[in-house]
């Protein structure tokens, strides 16, 4: 089954997302800190700056703003390189500001973590980094060059080389670091945010084709009655017009057409009614359904049921929930992939639980990943071997997540595990030895015929437009 294209977004797609105004706005914010902060300094403390060149370096900040607000319309998306710029120079308006102003013996050399931070967050990597490298550039220079501090009576402000070291040493380590640590968790957030629409857009397209083919087969139902109306009639008007064959021509086309569409329906409407009887079915029933896209891929698939849970005809019914089907369809396709040449489906019920197994006979879970399935966009680099035997397999490492996320949604438990060892010698006559997921829930929470779930069986409901 080919994998749908779900549109995922880049990282360069995602810097898009920021508006102009948004950086504006924080500009203003910088802005109104540094004025804060110079006025604070000189009226308060009494310290001597070149408050000409300080407040040129504030107002290069103001008319950048002033510019952008004018020039630009207010719903403006920056783009990649438009953000890079405007973070690139915050970084550099604010390095000239710290060396007009001490240096690192300023303690607001910390702020240059903020654009950095920023840039982690927004940015793709190679800017994160280009971002990151001058702040670290510049942070070196403040460490030796710099205009110092004095006071009204000229002292000179400063605090021991010793610490000048240490701070310059922090700053380098907080850059690398808070950048490292914020490019990686809004990875996770973009990755899980991307893994997410997948998933609801795969159950949507569910949802739609059983809604679709429920629709279509009540159609075909309600339409039977007038259909068989409209043949019985022309078969009447065809018996009492053998002396005018013209419209007795008339009337046998009608008839023809109206088996025609009684045809058409019934090949359409497969799937069966939205009836209150087909929002449940046997637990076999369900699972086989699920998996009979993947039945004929030359791979046989084998339905088993546990001894221990009783008799077949006792097997209990479960809801035709969409996020079930297509979340044991995905492990059904995944198994059936990676099969050498048979997948097992075994189901096992008792009071308390509902599980199913699926179980192949390949090479099982690469060990190293066992902890991190079901995550989003996991998959190793294929060995040359493995392309040869699968080369049409490009998988995006979202159908193990699909699956997880949907099944959860439903009230089950997944584990995974391999039968043997996936890099020892495989053995022709091993059964079982490849990946295995189980699926648990709690019998009240799928069971159809009992509990809060169970589904009261009545008359259907007519179809109204």
């Amino acid at each position: 089954m080919a994998q749908p294209d779900f549109g995922l977004l880049t990282g360069q797609q995602r810097s898009n997302w920021i508006r102009l105004r948004t950086m504006i706005l924080l500009r203003w914010v910088a802005i109104v800190g540094q004025l804060v902060a110079l006025t604070v300094a000189q009226r308060l403390y009494g310290l001597q700056l070149e408050l000409g060149l300080c407040y040129l370096a504030v107002g290069v900040s103001v008319i950048g703003n002033l510019i952008a607000i004018f020039v630009f319309p207010e719903n403006k998306r920056l783009n990649e390189g438009e953000n890079m710029m405007m973070v690139l120079f915050d970084v550099l308006q604010l390095g000239f500001l710290l060396f007009l102003t001490g240096g690192l013996h300023n303690p607001f050399a910390l702020l240059l973590l903020g654009p950095v931070t920023i840039s982690a967050a927004v940015l793709t990597t190679r800017s994160t980094l280009l971002v990151g490298a001058t702040a670290i550039v510049i942070v070196t220079i403040l460490s030796e060059y710099h205009l110092p501090l004095r006071t009204q009576q000229g002292f000179i402000l400063r605090i021991p080389d010793l610490f000048v070291f240490g701070n310059w040493i922090a700053l380098v380590i907080a850059i690398c670091f808070i950048g490292l640590y914020s490019r990686r968790v809004t990875s996770e957030i973009h990755s899980m945010s991307d893994a997410l629409s997948a998933t609801q857009l795969a159950l949507s397209r569910e949802q739609k084709l059983t809604d679709l083919g429920g629709v279509v087969a009540a159609a075909a139902h309600e339409l039977g009655t007038p259909l068989a109306t409209i043949k019985l009639t022309s078969a009447e008007l065809i018996e009492e017009l053998d002396d005018r064959p013209e419209l007795k021509e008339d009337a046998a086309l009608i008839r023809e057409q109206a088996d025609r569409c009684r045809d058409i329906l019934r090949d359409m409407g497969r799937a069966g009614k939205d009836d209150l009887h087909l929002r449940q079915a046997p637990l076999m029933t369900v699972v086989q359904e699920a998996a009979e896209p993947h039945t004929h891929r030359g791979k046989a698939v084998e339905y088993t049921h546990d001894p221990d849970a009783g008799d077949e005809i006792d097997q209990p019914a479960i809801l035709r929930q969409p996020e079930i089907i297509h979340g044991l369809r995905n492990l059904v396709q995944n198994a059936v992939d990676f099969a050498r040449s048979t997948v097992w489906i075994e189901a096992h019920w008792t009071d308390t639980q509902i599980t199913i197994r699926i179980m192949d006979d390949g090479r099982g879970f690469p060990p190293q990943l066992l902890g991190r399935i079901g995550d989003p966009f996991v998959r190793r680099r294929k060995t040359s071997s493995e392309r040869a035997q699968r080369p049409e397999y490009e998988g995006m490492g979202l159908g193990l997540f699909i699956a997880k996320t949907l099944l959860e949604r439903s009230g089950a438990e997944l584990a995974f595990a391999n039968g043997a060892d996936p890099y020892g010698a495989w053995r022709p006559n091993d059964t079982h030895i490849g990946a295995i997921v189980e699926v648990t829930w709690p019998r009240e929470t799928v069971d159809a015929r009992q509990g809060k779930n169970a589904i009261t069986i009545g008359q259907n409901e007519p179809i109204r437009t």
